[in-house]
């Protein structure tokens, strides 16, 4: 795969994570070529890769859809996000460097900004590199790796559910609660606080269920 392909992967990647493309969303490569200035070849490339994160799945003879993910599907994804997250935090607390640190409290400040605004798309790309700070802070690259596919698997619902009232301020104070572990150097702290802080369950879950039932499918040609 060449940088154009990877490139338009993040363009259409970006789409499905802000509602852009729907889930059913048919993705013609003609459409797309057209619209994003390039031939059918590095879009075609660009969907293979999107089908390997399981963001879109290729059909046969009907082609590219943006996936749909039922209720249970997405519960256990976050559910591995939160102990792949654990994992993360854990290495973190015993191998951040000051450096990482000062990054990561660098991060926390751009989350505190797009709170304070309560704008919660900013939120969502600040929240976005606090998390990813962790994962490098915790210096094993296959995790790191590992985090940060599902991370772009989760990113529409991420997205979707910091849309939910109040869950922006909660979420900057959750993050404090990980920074604060980090800093200390109390990793069953900050296992914990990332743990609760990732996966959704009870009235969180619920919400977000509510909130995908409202994205309103387009009918796949």
């Amino acid at each position: 795969m060449n940088r154009l392909s990877e490139s338009l992967r993040e363009a259409i990647e970006e789409e499905v994570a802000t509602g852009k493309l729907l889930p059913g969303t048919h993705l013609d490569e003609i459409e797309l070529a057209q619209r994003f200035g390039v031939s059918r070849t590095p879009i075609r490339e660009a969907l293979s890769l999107l089908a390997g994160e399981g963001l879109v799945e290729i059909r046969p003879r009907r082609g590219a859809v943006v996936a749909q993910v039922t209720p249970q599907r997405l519960f256990e994804m976050f559910e591995v996000m939160a102990e792949l997250e654990a994992m993360c935090a854990r290495l973190a607390a015993r191998r951040i460097t000051a450096a990482e640190i000062v990054a990561l409290e660098a991060a926390h400040e751009r989350c505190r900004e797009a709170a304070a605004t309560r704008d919660s798309d900013a939120y969502f790309y600040a929240n976005e590199h606090f998390h990813q700070a962790i994962y490098s802070a915790g210096h094993n690259s296959f995790l790191t790796e590992q985090a940060l596919s599902l991370q772009r698997k989760v990113r529409p619902y991420r997205r979707l559910q910091l849309r939910v009232r109040n869950r922006v301020s909660r979420s900057f104070e959750e993050h404090q609660e990980i920074l604060d572990a980090l800093k200390a150097g109390d990793a069953e702290q900050a296992v914990n606080a990332i743990r609760s802080h990732v996966v959704v369950q009870g009235e969180r879950f619920a919400d977000l269920v509510a909130g995908l039932a409202r994205m309103e499918a387009v009918p796949v040609k």
